[in-house]
């Protein structure tokens, strides 16, 4: 038998006893569902920043005060989050299991940090905010 032909057989081995360990396979077990759980909790809110009339105001409100601003804001969504940019300025919507996490940056430092509801929040006042700093 060759060398590589016994490393393989060696390391197939211990692929093997790495699968067959029940204290692997329990915390595997334990962290999917850990992900599972937290994706429920996270899905309404997901839902309501994907859809509801919060997330489209708050983006034609940015549109509106960039415009006065000579600035192009941009949004971009990068899985359940949503992305906005103008110049220096950045500010991020990520749904949580205990809302929707606002988070303010410029040139990329984090500058503050605020929760949004979509039923109770003003989508123009949190464009102010961001934009103008008010």
């Amino acid at each position: 038998m060759s060398f590589l032909d016994n490393l393989e057989n060696n390391l197939k081995a211990l692929e093997s006893r790495e699968e067959k360990d029940p204290e692997k396979v329990k915390r595997d077990q334990e962290r999917r569902e850990a992900d599972r759980n937290a994706a429920l909790l996270r899905a309404p809110h997901v839902e309501a920043l994907k859809n509801s009339a919060f997330t489209s105001e708050l983006l034609k409100q940015c549109r509106t005060v960039g415009h006065g601003q000579r600035v192009l804001v941009q949004f971009t969504w990068i899985g359940e989050s949503l992305r906005l940019d103008a110049k220096a300025k950045r500010m991020e919507l990520t749904p949580t299991t205990k809302g929707i996490a606002v988070v303010f940056w410029l040139d990329g430092v984090e500058t503050g940090r605020t929760t949004a509801d979509p039923q109770a929040d003003d989508a123009a006042a949190l464009a102010r905010r961001w934009l103008t700093g008010q």
